[in-house]
């Protein structure tokens, strides 16, 4: 009977102490490792999302660039991390590009290293043509790429990148043939397609939206599973022709894996609640940027299912970084 009674204070006590755990977290500094340099847009989307999770712990959230290697050198770091909650990432697609992209090199097991907390927030990508490009919708555009298969050009700010892979991702599930014409950066891509040296290419609403309002640049269809409040009158892609396509940029908060199951409620909650409140999604649209609203089961899912899409596509179109 004392045996049974010392179990059951046992199992009392273990259940007491993780919900002190949960209930206390966090009591000190929290850091959020930035794996890229400060300044771009995943460093801006963490210091607001750590501004207001401080203000919401009453504690420091301290933002860490740990950049290098395609964002492989700070996810190392965290991955290394004690999975306590203190120390916890904010990073981009590379994330589940990186896997397939980088398999000979990449220092951990993505799916294993790591807890995918939440989605931060994305960026939808637009399909953007030359103004005197001829194809006016996207249906055109691929009949047009079905009679000149590989002749049709598409740019993008380099090997590998999301705008990149948008378009490989595209041109595998229309069927057809394209021809990726990659740049040293977004800016030349985007002056060449003003230009008219390349016929169209992918690339983020904010980064051409102003193009199209000037009608310098015709949007065809956007990337998102839903239309963009910024163009209402852009189909998706998936609406205007290939179905189930989604392409987005996608930020999310990650831990080391192993944390705890009630610390992962916690952080996942309250990040939810921080991206509801009406101040950093006014913040976050200024970025063109729509603040994450899955659940941390939904979210884990969805990024292994992301590093399972990405992966086909790069292995499909047979992208190397040499």
């Amino acid at each position: 009977m004392k045996s049974v009674i010392r179990v059951i204070a046992g199992v009392a006590m273990t259940l007491a102490c993780g919900a002190t755990m949960a209930a206390g977290y966090p009591d000190r500094a929290v850091t959020i490792v930035v794996p890229f340099p400060a300044g771009g847009t995943t460093d801006i989307l963490a210091r607001q999302l750590g501004n207001a999770l401080g203000n919401k712990w009453g504690v420091p959230v301290v933002i860490e660039n740990k950049s290098g290697a395609s964002g492989t050198i700070g996810s190392a770091y965290v991955a290394r991390s004690a999975p306590d909650g203190y120390t916890l990432m904010v990073t981009a697609t590379h994330h589940v590009i990186n896997p397939t992209l980088l398999k000979k090199t990449i220092p951990y097991d993505t799916k294993k290293a790591f807890t995918s907390l939440a989605m931060v927030a994305s960026v939808p990508n637009v399909l953007v043509v030359n103004k005197n490009f001829e194809p006016k919708t996207v249906q055109q555009l691929i009949d047009l790429a079905k009679k000149k298969p590989g002749e049709l050009n598409f740019g993008s700010a380099g090997i590998g990148g999301a705008n990149h892979l948008s378009g490989e991702l595209f041109a595998h599930m229309a069927g057809i043939k394209l021809t990726h014409i990659p740049y040293r950066g977004a800016a030349p891509s985007l002056t060449d397609l003003l230009a008219g040296q390349i016929p169209m290419m992918f690339d983020s609403v904010p980064g051409v939206i102003a193009h199209i309002k000037s009608g310098d640049l015709r949007a065809l269809g956007v990337t998102s599973a839903e239309r963009v409040p910024q163009l209402p009158d852009v189909p998706t892609i998936a609406e205007a022709g290939v179905k189930g396509f989604e392409a987005i940029a996608m930020f999310g908060l990650y831990g080391p894996a192993g944390m705890p199951d009630d610390i992962v409620a916690a952080i996942s909650r309250d990040v939810s609640q921080v991206l509801a409140a009406p101040d950093l999604k006014k913040k976050f649209a200024e970025l063109g940027a729509t603040p994450g609203h899955m659940s941390q089961p939904e979210f884990a899912k969805y990024v292994n299912d992301e590093i399972d899409k990405w992966g086909a596509v790069i292995e499909a179109a047979d992208i190397k970084l040499e």
